[in-house]
């Protein structure tokens, strides 16, 4: 049994105030909506439109990069009436940047 004055659905003892946010270092918190932009900027990385931390444009590698590319044109297949409207919004918007991207970058190689 809890003592009298912890009200249901406080915060434990010694935790921050809701809203408060994380400490400098810690990673965001994680959801589908994170998972889905790290995807996103993992594929540009891989397709030489972006860099790692403080270091020049990556070399392009479009196999990374298409498989990048069909994982999250999977989670779109298999999560089809699953999300919210923004998380489909993202999905999709991701998908098509990515596609038109990846195409530029499989013209350019052939030139």
């Amino acid at each position: 049994m809890s003592p009298p004055d912890e009200q249901a659905g406080a915060p434990p003892a010694g935790a921050p105030p809701a809203g408060t946010p994380p400490p400098a270092g810690t990673p965001p918190e994680v959801d589908f909506t994170a998972f889905l932009l790290s995807l996103s900027q993992t594929a540009l990385q891989q397709l030489g439109c972006t860099g790692g931390p403080g270091k020049a444009l990556a070399e392009p590698n479009l196999v990374l990069a298409q498989h990048t590319i069909d994982l999250l044109a999977m989670l779109q297949v298999k999560t089809q009436g699953n999300l919210t409207t923004i998380e489909e919004k993202l999905l999709a918007s991701l998908l098509y940047d990515l596609r038109m991207r990846y195409v530029e970058c499989a013209q350019a190689s052939h030139k």
